[in-house]
């Protein structure tokens, strides 16, 4: 099988109900790129880059319903979206790295359990890999977490891109990266056709009780990044914490992105390529 390895091409993957695109860069061990509901792949469009130039095979995928993939997909969960990964890395040839953010995260957990010959390795920034409660206390106290549900609970149950606008600029704090409002704008053109934010909707209301479920039977190492302003948690240290008491003992390492919001690898792709390569590279073996 011949892959074009051009950095805009795009490649498609046949599977039960849909279509999944990709696209393929650099030679290497293989990496699998996997982005957070209401994204696509151009978000991890600087990592790659670095990645690649550190001697990687990287392949972006968008997940379904997202980006250049099929929508139409009979259900939308972490489960369906690892078998997914798992059906591109046997596309590609693996064992694969696997990268997850938010959403992917917790599909992340669960490919590396049910097929542990073809994952060598999980990343999952800033990841929904265990079930979740609303902190009605933290709510009260804590401004950041306040806002950031609100956005967040409020887009995804009206649909409402205007919504989910406002939560992506919430969740990048501070001084927002280069490029950072045609970013945005590339996201609003692409969630604007029809049934793309029903599928955001879906995504979000996919409770990841089906990751936190094969925590135990991860058997690869694994990084947890979280951005320390991260609006999701009252406090992500505790999240990230919480993830790695369920792998395995050993398994689990957990770092934390200074100033990093929901986006880290967005907002900040050569810390985030960084700590990735390092434990890859030292982390990863042991």
């Amino acid at each position: 099988m011949v892959i074009n390895r051009d950095v805009n091409a795009t490649e498609v993957l046949e599977v039960e109900g849909g279509q999944l695109a990709y696209d393929v860069t650099g030679e290497g061990p293989l990496i699998v790129l996997a982005h957070g509901m209401g994204e696509n792949r151009t978000a991890y469009r600087e990592v790659a880059v670095r990645l690649s130039a550190a001697g990687f095979r990287v392949a972006r995928m968008d997940v379904r319903g997202h980006g250049k993939s099929s929508a139409g997909w009979a259900s939308y969960t972490r489960t369906d979206s690892a078998g997914d990964i798992l059906a591109l890395i046997r596309r590609l040839g693996g064992p694969a790295v696997i990268v997850g953010h938010s959403f992917s995260g917790g599909a992340a957990t669960i490919a590396a359990a049910q097929e542990p010959d073809l994952v060598s390795a999980i990343v999952e920034i800033s990841p929904f890999t265990r079930a979740q409660q609303i902190n009605l206390g933290a709510i009260v106290t804590h401004a950041r977490y306040r806002k950031g549900m609100a956005l967040l609970m409020g887009a995804n149950l009206l649909r409402s891109l205007r919504l989910w606008k406002r939560y992506l600029d919430y969740a990048f704090p501070g001084a927002k990266p280069a490029g950072f409002c045609d970013y945005v704008a590339a996201l609003e053109a692409d969630l604007r056709r029809p049934g793309r934010m029903a599928v955001v909707s879906k995504l979000g209301r996919a409770a990841p009780t089906d990751a936190g479920a094969r925590l135990a039977d991860v058997r690869c190492p694994a990084l947890i990044l979280m951005g320390t302003l991260d609006p999701d948690w009252p406090d992500p240290r505790v999240e990230g914490e919480g993830i790695v008491a369920g792998l395995p003992a050993g398994l689990g390492r957990l770092e934390l992105i200074e100033g990093a919001g929901h986006y880290a690898h967005v907002q900040f792709p050569a810390e985030v390529t960084t700590a990735v390569l390092d434990f890859i590279r030292c982390g990863a073996r042991g």
